[in-house]
């Protein structure tokens, strides 16, 4: 395989260039016809472009070569609710956006998932935004749609950091049929609470000669954050 022309389409995929990005696999797999890699290339060109069908017609032409190639099968499954007009469209976002920072960032499993339409629309990278109206927080797409809801501990924190003057940043980590996960990025803190963190943890300070499950400390919860001055 031409690794030069292999490079230059995911280049365009990052770009968001999804014409050049198909025309370039197609160079790859007309002298490769069983390259699965530029056939799912291929296949994610398409779906960007609104080409429904084609996308599904190469997503289903790699797992004829090979079963198990879960990129083709996560493709298929995400796009079973889309058709022809429709596109699997991305903001393409810088992959420093994925970084974990600890305490700054927190990857979610979102509940009560919105239509299987909305879903199957999203993609890694994805910018979307938080809803802290209501009693539990969700996140909603671009557009408004209502994509899915943070559990009521989660739903609680939030709402109270971001009265507090935190802000945040969300991103789509993964959107499949088994769920979709985000990543909440802290992006802006109050002076007030500089050294304070949005996702505290649970640490264990281990002392000599003392039995581990006795000697647990927290650090500091919100619950506690309204009473420092």
């Amino acid at each position: 395989m031409d690794q030069n022309l292999a490079q230059k389409a995911i280049s365009c995929a990052l770009l968001g260039k999804w014409e050049n990005a198909c025309k370039i696999n197609k160079l790859i797999i007309k002298d490769y016809p069983d390259d699965v890699d530029a056939l799912n290339r291929l296949a994610r060109s398409y779906a960007e472009l609104g080409e429904i069908p084609k996308a599904k017609t190469y997503a289903k032409k790699v797992l004829r070569i090979d079963p198990f190639n879960t990129i083709a099968s996560k493709s298929l499954s995400k796009w079973k609710a889309l058709k022809k007009g429709d596109s699997d469209s991305s903001s393409v976002s810088d992959p420093a956006l994925f970084l974990e920072e600890s305490g700054k960032t927190k990857i979610v499993s979102l509940l009560h998932l919105g239509s299987e339409k909305i879903i199957s629309r999203l993609n890694a990278g994805d910018m979307v935004h938080l809803n802290t109206h209501g009693h539990r927080v969700s996140v909603n797409s671009n557009s408004g749609k209502y994509i899915g809801k943070f559990s009521d501990d989660l739903s609680s924190l939030i709402k109270k950091l971001v009265k507090l003057g935190y802000k945040y940043q969300i991103i789509i980590k993964s959107s499949d049929s088994q769920g979709v996960k985000i990543l909440i990025k802290e992006i802006q803190r109050p002076d007030k609470f500089s050294d304070k963190p949005s996702f505290v943890s649970e640490k264990i300070n281990y002392i000599s000669f003392t039995p581990p499950e006795l000697v647990h400390k927290k650090d500091l919860t919100y619950d506690e954050i309204e009473d420092v001055e």
